[in-house]
């Protein structure tokens, strides 16, 4: 039995984001259908089977366009400072964008190492991410050299706590961060391969 659910869960999250996805995608384009059904063919008076399809891979290359297109980058970029120099939308919008980067992996450097670190308790392990070496006010008061470990939240690595542990506290593994993102967004089923030395 514990066999058939091991293979049970390993097959629903290697399909889920597929699943996920074809969804998500299915949905855009019904609803770009309906829209378009509703009001660009009055207004053109052309209709065709696939016209929301046509519609959306249209619509993305021209996203795509535009993105990578100088002046609208640039205009993106004084969009992004404007948000940076508002008072309360500043904290929100930097948090959110180092959460989505730290996430996405774009900055390789955001966690750079996979941990394991006594937590909640002694002889218990969590599993974590090092985002950096502790400075400031902390470091001046505490003696022990420490280190800035991000816990995530099993199955949504999204969430999670900042625990700030001793170097000499912490366990340092060789698996990478993908690997270990896998393990907690999989909750342990997923256990990447390791030949001891």
């Amino acid at each position: 039995m514990k066999k058939i659910r091991s293979l049970f869960l390993k097959g629903l999250l290697a399909i889920l984001p597929l699943v996920i996805t074809l969804y998500l995608l299915f949905w855009f384009i019904t609803t770009l259908d309906d829209f378009i059904g509703r009001v660009v063919v009055p207004i053109i008076g052309i209709s065709f089977p696939g016209m929301g399809l046509v519609f959306s891979i249209g619509l993305i290359l021209l996203t795509g366009f535009f993105i990578s297109n100088y002046a609208v980058a640039k205009l993106a970029q004084g969009v992004e400072k404007l948000f940076e120099k508002l008072p309360f939308i500043s904290k929100i919008y930097t948090g959110i964008k180092q959460i989505i980067n730290a996430f996405t992996l774009r900055d390789k450097q955001t966690f750079n190492k996979v941990v394991l670190v006594e937590y909640p308790r002694k002889d218990t392990y969590a599993l974590g991410f090092i985002t950096g070496e502790c400075q400031g006010e902390i470091q001046e008061k505490v003696s022990a050299k420490l280190v800035n470990v991000f816990i995530p939240t099993t199955p949504n690595p999204t969430s999670g706590m900042l625990i700030l542990v001793p170097n000499n506290e912490i366990i340092y593994l060789d698996m990478s961060v993908e690997e270990g993102l896998k393990m907690i967004v999989s909750a342990g089923v997923v256990v990447p391969e390791y030949k001891s030395k």
